[in-house]
């Protein structure tokens, strides 16, 4: 069966795009079973560790890249992913901007998981490295926590960031993450915010 992908398309404050339900249910059980393998003692990360901006966040990570950079295919979320680069889906981000429209034509990226569960955030920063970025968002539902929202201190916006939606924005657009809260949930037990962050653009020159 042929997935109806659904997405709500902005210009203003700055381009961008948002997916709703962007994974299918098969894509999704891959996707959670490597992310309930990772939030386990001494698979995350601190910021110095996973090439976050250090100091600006007390979230844990991982760069999926780093851990298998010559067996992409044995991670279920590196291989998942590359939906995002399909035409269907990155040409309509293309077609909203002037500048997004080379976005279809990227030829490099990287991945990382990143996990918040209580009192951690994401101070505002840019990832002015990459063109491009792209955000997917998980968590278990019934949802426990609190706050997580994405925000753009700049254009004063912010994203709630439902369940399998992805938004996809230039590298150049100043974000953060609001401090989550959560009760009476252990760190390992998951009910935190996921974020699969996909960074991505050019690594050499693109073709015209």
């Amino acid at each position: 069966m042929i997935q109806n992908l659904y997405a709500d398309a902005y210009v203003d404050p700055f381009p961008h795009l948002i997916y709703h339900n962007f994974y299918d249910d098969d894509e999704l059980e891959l996707i959670w079973e490597e992310l309930k393998f990772l939030t386990k003692p001494d698979k995350l990360v601190e910021a110095k560790d996973f090439g976050g901006v250090v100091d600006k966040t007390n979230s844990h990570a991982l760069a999926l890249d780093d851990v298998f950079r010559n067996y992409r295919k044995v991670s279920n979320i590196l291989t998942v992913n590359r939906k995002l680069f399909r035409n269907d889906v990155m040409q309509p981000f293309a077609d909203l901007h002037g500048c997004c429209r080379i976005a279809n034509h990227s030829n490099y990226d990287i991945t990382k998981i990143r996990y918040y569960h209580n009192g951690e955030y994401y101070e505002p920063h840019t990832d002015m490295p990459f063109q491009y970025l792209a955000f997917s968002y998980f968590y278990k539902e019934p949802k426990k926590f609190e706050g997580g929202d994405l925000f753009f201190p700049q254009y004063d916006y912010e994203l709630s960031c439902e369940n399998n939606s992805m938004i996809i924005f230039p590298g150049w657009v100043e974000h953060g993450v609001k401090k989550v809260q959560i009760e009476n949930s252990d760190y390992f037990q998951g009910y935190g915010r996921y974020c699969i962050s996909s960074f991505f653009g050019f690594k050499d020159k693109p073709k015209k």
